[in-house]
C-alpha cells in the first residue's frame, strides 16, 4: 500500500524543475528579464512543486482521480501561463507553433488524446515513462497555448482577437470536464479498480468532482482572462491596436 501522506521525489522534482529553472537561468543571461518576470516564472515552478512533491501526488498517482486532474490542469494551464509571462519577449520562439490556430488545437488536442480511458489508464499503468510523456505534452502545448495571448511577439494580436481566443478555447475544452462530471459510470478503469478507496469517495463520485471542478476552473480562468482583453479591446487603446492590424500600410511600413 502506497503512502498517500507522502512527500515524494518523483521525476518532475528531481528532473523536470530543476531543468526548467536551469533553463530560465540560461535564457535571462542572454535575453534580459525584469524581476516581476523572474517572479513569475518561479511562481509557475513553485506551483508543480506543489502538485509533486506534496502528498497530492501519491494520491493522484494510487488514489484518486480528480487530484490527478488538479495536476494535469496545473501542468497545462496554470504553471504554463506563469511561465510564458515570465519569459522574455525577445525569446526566440517558433512562429509556427505559436500561431493561433495551430497553438490551441495542440493543447485541446493533447487535453483530448490523454483523456482517452484507455490512454490514460496506461500512463498510470506505466508512471516510469509514459506518464512522464503526457505530463511534458501538456506542460509544452501550454506554453504554446498560452504564448499568443501574454506575448506580443511574433504574432501582436489585437486585444479582441485574444479574447475570441480564449472563449473558443473554452468553447472546444468544457464538454471534457463536463462530460467526466455527468456520465453515470466512472470510465477510468485504474482508478475503479485501486485497491484502497480514500476520504471515502466511490470512483464515480471522485470523476464526477474532478469533472465538475475541471470545468469550472476553466470558465473562471479563461472567461476572467478573455474579459479583461475585451474590455482593453473596448478601450480606444485596443480600437487602435485593431486598426493598425488591419491596416495594410502598417505592414508595408514594418517591411522597410
Amino acid at each position: 500500500m502506497h503512502d498517500p501522506y507522502a512527500w515524494p521525489l518523483d521525476f518532475e522534482a528531481l528532473v523536470f524543475v530543476p531543468a526548467l529553472a536551469l533553463g530560465y537561468l540560461l535564457v535571462v543571461r542572454r535575453y534580459s528579464a525584469s524581476r516581476a518576470q523572474v517572479t513569475c516564472f518561479t511562481a509557475g515552478l513553485g506551483l508543480i512543486l506543489a502538485v509533486f512533491v506534496t502528498p497530492l501526488h501519491p494520491i493522484a498517482l494510487h488514489y484518486l482521480l480528480s487530484i490527478h486532474l488538479l495536476q494535469n490542469v496545473v501542468l497545462a494551464e496554470w504553471a504554463p501561463a506563469l511561465c510564458v509571462i515570465g519569459l522574455p519577449s525577445k525569446l526566440p520562439i517558433p512562429k509556427f507553433l505559436t500561431n493561433p490556430f495551430v497553438a490551441l488545437p495542440l493543447w485541446a488536442g493533447t487535453y483530448f488524446f490523454w483523456h482517452v480511458p484507455a490512454i490514460y489508464d496506461a500512463a498510470l499503468r506505466h508512471q516510469e515513462s509514459l506518464l512522464h510523456l503526457e505530463h511534458l505534452s501538456y506542460f509544452a502545448t501550454g506554453l504554446l497555448f498560452w504564448w499568443p495571448v501574454l506575448k506580443d511577439e511574433p504574432h501582436r494580436l489585437p486585444y479582441g482577437a485574444r479574447a475570441i481566443y480564449l472563449f473558443a478555447a473554452f468553447v472546444v475544452m468544457s464538454p471534457l470536464g463536463l462530460l467526466l462530471a455527468l456520465i453515470p459510470n466512472a470510465v477510468y478503469d485504474y482508478y475503479v479498480h485501486a485497491p484502497h478507496r480514500l476520504w471515502g469517495l466511490s470512483p464515480l463520485t471522485d470523476q464526477q468532482i474532478g469533472g465538475a471542478a475541471m470545468a469550472l476552473e476553466e470558465a473562471a480562468l479563461l472567461f476572467a482572462i478573455g474579459t479583461w482583453f475585451f474590455l482593453r479591446f473596448l478601450s480606444g487603446e485596443g480600437r487602435a491596436d485593431a486598426f493598425r492590424a488591419l491596416d495594410p500600410s502598417s505592414y508595408n511600413q514594418s517591411g522597410r
